[in-house]
C-alpha cells in the first residue's frame, strides 16, 4: 500500500478536548488560537513544506444533544483545508466526547459510529474526496490515563483494561461506519511507541518490564482480531500504524526515563522495524517533538533513525511534527514551547522557531536519500 500523503513531513495540531478530574474541559484548538486562525495556520505551515496535517474534530461540540449534529465548529476547518490545499487526517476523538454519553455503555459505541458516519458523509459532500481519519487517538494512553490513574475522563481507576476494550470496540465500529460511506477511506491508528527496561538484579523485574513493553501492541492486536476476537477485530481494521514517539517514551520499570545515548536506550529504527514486521502495514510517525532548545536536535535524531528504517525496507510514510504550535499545558497554564511556530501575537501573527525551521528544511533536503549514501557523504 503506497503512501497517499502530499508531503513526508506533517503538521500536527494539538486538539485534546477532554475533561480533567476537576471538571474543566480542555479545548487546545481554542487555547492555541488554531480554531480562530486555522486558515492562516494551514497557509503558514504549508509554506514551510508541510502540506499534510493531523487536526481534530471536537465531538463534544458537534453532538451537544443526542444524534443532533452541529458542524459549525468543523466546517470552517474543512473550508480552510480546501482553500489552502491542506491534506488533513482528522482525529474523530482526541480524548473528548459528549457528556450525555456513558463511555462504558454500548450506547457510546453506537453513538460514535453514527457520528463517524456523519462526519465521513459531510466530508464527501463538502470536498468530494476520500476521508482520512484517526478514529481514537492513543487507545493505550487513554486507557491508562482515563481508566487506570484517573488523570482524564472518565476519571476511573483500576479499569484500564476495560476501557481499552471499549475504545477498541468504538474504533472498529467507526471504521466500519466510515467505510459504509467510502470504502477507500484511510485510517491512522496512533499509539505510543515505547520501550521499558527491567533491573536484572531484581527477580522477575525484567519479565515484568517486557510484559509492560509488549502491552503496547494490545490495541493493534485487538483491532486486527489476534487478541480478544469477540470484539470484532479483523486484519482489515489496521491501516497506517501510527507511532507516537517522544524523548520520554523509554523508561526503567517503576523508574526514571532512559536518556538518549544511554546503553539501555533502544534505537527508534529497531522499534519501527518491530512494529512493521508485526503487522506488515505502513508506519507513520504520528507524533514526535521536544521542548525548548531540544526541538531541532530531537528532529535531527528522529529523521536519522527514520532514514535508516527506510533504508532497511520499513515503509515509513511520514513524520508529523507534534504539536506544530506552542500551547498551554494540560494541567496548568504553563506555556509549552514545543512548536515550529509560536502562539500568535496581538495581530494574529505566529513567529517560527528558527533553529527548528532550519533543521526541518535540512531534513526535507535529505529524506529522499538512503541512509547509507548519507553516511558516505558524511565520511
Amino acid at each position: 500500500m503506497s503512501s497517499s500523503l502530499q508531503s513526508f513531513f506533517l503538521a500536527g495540531f494539538e486538539c485534546s478536548s477532554h475533561l480533567r478530574p476537576d471538571g474543566v474541559r480542555l479545548d487546545l484548538l481554542v487555547s492555541s488560537h488554531h480554531a480562530a486562525l486555522v486558515h492562516h495556520d494551514y497557509a503558514q505551515v504549508s509554506a514551510f513544506g508541510l502540506q499534510a496535517a493531523r487536526d481534530g474534530i471536537r465531538w463534544q461540540l458537534v453532538e451537544r444533544r443526542p444524534d443532533h449534529y452541529d458542524w459549525s465548529s468543523w466546517l470552517p476547518m474543512v473550508h480552510a483545508a480546501r482553500a489552502t490545499n491542506m491534506q488533513v487526517i482528522w482525529d474523530l476523538c482526541h480524548y473528548g466526547y459528549p457528556e450525555h454519553l456513558d463511555i462504558w455503555s454500548g450506547g457510546f459505541i453506537d453513538g460514535f459510529a453514527r457520528y463517524a458516519r456523519a462526519a465521513a458523509q459531510l466530508w464527501k459532500d463538502e470536498t468530494g474526496t476520500t476521508p482520512l481519519f484517526c478514529p481514537v487517538n492513543e487507545i493505550s494512553f487513554w486507557a491508562w490515563a482515563g481508566g487506570e490513574v484517573a488523570r482524564i475522563n472518565p476519571v476511573a481507576t483500576g479499569r484500564g483494561a476495560e476501557l481499552k476494550r471499549q475504545l477498541v470496540r468504538a474504533t472498529i465500529a467507526a471504521i466500519d461506519a466510515v467505510r459504509s460511506v467510502d470504502a477507500d477511506a484511510r485510517f491512522l491508528l496512533a499509539e505510543p511507541l515505547i520501550n521499558v527496561v527491567g533491573n536484572p538484579q531484581i527477580p522477575g523485574h525484567c519479565e515484568a518490564a517486557e510484559a509492560y513493553r509488549v502491552s503496547q501492541f494490545e490495541a493493534h492486536d485487538m483491532l486486527c482480531g489476534r487478541m480478544a476476537p469477540e470484539l470484532g477485530g479483523r486484519p482489515e481494521h489496521l491501516d497506517w500504524l501510527g507511532a507516537n514517539f517522544y524523548p520520554d517514551n523509554q523508561w526503567y520499570l517503576h523508574g526514571t526515563t532512559i536518556p538518549l545515548g544511554h546503553h539501555a536506550h533502544r534505537s527508534l529504527r529497531s522499534m519501527l522495524t518491530e512494529l512493521h514486521e508485526r503487522y506488515d502495514k505502513p508506519v507513520l510517525i504520528a507524533e514526535t517533538g521536544a521542548e525548548a532548545d531540544a526541538r531541532p536536535y530531537w528532529l535531527h535524531h528522529v529523521c536519522a533513525e527514520v532514514r535508516h528504517a527506510l533504508d532497511a525496507g520499513v515503509p515509513v510514510d511520514g513524520i508529523c511534527l507534534y504539536p506544530v504550535l506552542d500551547y498551554h499545558g494540560w494541567e496548568n497554564d504553563r506555556m509549552c514551547s514545543v512548536g515550529l511556530v509560536s502562539m500568535p501575537d496581538a495581530r494574529g501573527h505566529r513567529v517560527p522557531f528558527k533553529p527548528l525551521l532550519d533543521e526541518l528544511r535540512y531534513q526535507q533536503s535529505l529524506i529522499a536519500l538512503p541512509a547509507r549514501q548519507l553516511d558516505q557523504l558524511a565520511s
